[in-house]
């Protein structure tokens, strides 16, 4: 069959399946069904319990859902306040708030040491990996490259299966080494094969910090500031949890609840953050700024700025999806703590640059968007959003000429020490495999033969 004739019968076959595959809303509202695990008021269905990170948004008054600024709190810590604490001291921090989330306690300073240096032993990646499983197989896309890349790992560890607590704990480390690495060799081996670049690889320098070897590793020169160095570590403190109930979180809870191994329960996690309704929304941001500038020169123009924001809820312009890139959150509805360090940062480095004009942009999009969405939407009306992390994390990155198409990897590469955090956590305590029961809306058929079929 040639390949005009598989389209065909593709397109064929897929004739009338949204009659078989689609649901209609309605019935789950009628049948009290939380569609996406999430209640009508919002809030999530409980579905665990958890040590490691708590997303607090808002509080329930009497039964009403009361707005309060935002807090990210890792093991008892506000994020606030460890990421102040690295900058007073101007040091780095997200190899700290990595111990913390794994051990749940703040390191001692010598601890700290022992704990970077175990990092550093762990960076390098096997033999022959980077040209057997990241150069013969280049891909556009870093992220699904991220995710055949640690599911790979796996073929190259002997103890890959071993079930001890001290296996995880050393699957773990490794992780939060390499994927650094993994990441910078995925993104020389892309450039090459989809953009007719030359490929640059960088020997490992076991001194630097995570943060620090990513600048090291992507740019030919090496080169990069201090002032660089901590900015993208802050970024990674922010990215490097946010709950058990946020998607890849708990798509890296639920397979390690199976009882699969490490290397495919991070594999996973990855493909999740890699969705636009997740990790994936920095990069469309970036695209929406983008659209933002082409269509609007002046960002000081809010009616302008104000009419294309409701071309986009109406999907009428941007990507179709009806969704303001950047604003809304399924917890934070006041503030994303995240997003108001971040906004600091992105000011502090714009001010006075050419990206000046994109922030005052962004910010315009932040004012006026909670007022546009509840104009639009009864159901919005009386509910408080505010603009999450992604809204200026895509353009901080920017500014530290990290590559757009890094975004959502630098997401990933963060992230990976809360859903370890998290993996040992389900091993250590969960004990059954997490099943929530789907209703099925199928009536009985009767079998007709295939002769009678038409």
């Amino acid at each position: 069959m040639n390949s005009d004739s598989s389209r065909a019968l593709l397109n064929g076959l897929c004739t009338g399946m949204r009659e078989h595959a689609a649901i209609d809303p309605a019935l789950f509202e009628k049948l009290h069904v939380n569609r996406g695990l999430r209640r009508p008021d919002g809030t999530g269905v409980v579905a665990g319990i958890t040590k490691v990170c708590n997303v607090h948004g808002y509080i329930m008054n009497e039964g009403e859902l009361e707005p309060i600024p935002g807090e990210l709190i890792y093991r008892g810590y506000q994020i606030t306040d460890l990421v102040r604490a690295v900058e007073a001291e101007n040091r780095f921090g997200y190899e700290e708030a990595a111990f913390l989330l794994l051990f749940g306690h703040l390191p001692t300073a010598e601890t700290l040491t022992s704990f970077r240096e175990l990092l550093a032993d762990s960076r390098e990646l096997p033999d022959g990996f980077v040209i057997d499983m990241i150069a013969k197989a280049p891909s556009n896309n870093i992220m699904n490259k991220l995710a055949r890349a640690v599911l790979a790992l796996y073929s190259y560890d002997p103890d890959c299966e071993e079930r001890s607590l001290e296996n995880e704990v050393r699957v773990a480390v490794s992780m939060i080494a390499r994927m650094p690495v993994i990441m910078s060799a995925a993104y020389q081996v892309k450039r090459q094969a989809f953009d007719g670049e030359s490929l640059v690889m960088h020997p490992l320098r076991p001194e630097e910090s995570n943060a620090q070897t990513i600048l090291s590793l992507l740019r030919l020169d090496r080169k990069y500031t201090p002032e660089e160095a901590h900015l993208l570590d802050i970024c990674m403190m922010l990215h490097a949890e946010h709950g058990g109930g946020n998607n890849s979180a708990f798509t890296c809870r639920v397979l390690t609840s199976s009882g699969t191994d490490p290397y495919s329960a991070y594999s996973a996690a990855i493909g999740a953050l890699k969705g636009f309704r997740h990790g994936g929304a920095n990069h469309k941001v970036i695209d929406q700024l983008e659209m933002f500038k082409r269509e609007v020169s002046d960002p000081d123009n809010e009616g302008a700025v104000a009419d294309l924001i409701r071309r986009i809820l109406r999907r009428e312009a941007g990507d179709g999806a009806g969704l303001v890139y950047g604003m809304g959150h399924a917890v934070y509805t006041l503030s994303d703590p995240r997003a108001v360090l971040l906004k600091e940062k992105a000011w502090d480095l714009a001010q006075g640059t050419a990206f000046e004009e994109d922030f005052r942009m962004l910010s315009t999009i932040e004012r006026l968007t909670p007022q546009l969405v509840a104009e639009k939407s009864a159901h919005a009306a009386g509910k408080s959003i505010c603009a999450n992390v992604d809204l200026y994390s895509g353009l901080v990155y920017r500014m530290l000429g990290v590559p757009e198409d890094l975004f959502t990897p630098m997401f990933a590469v963060s992230r990976i020490a809360g859903w370890a955090a998290h993996r040992i956590e389900e091993v250590l305590t969960g004990g059954r495999i997490i099943r929530p029961a789907y209703r099925s809306i199928t009536k009985a058929t009767k079998y007709i033969p295939l002769s009678e079929r038409v």
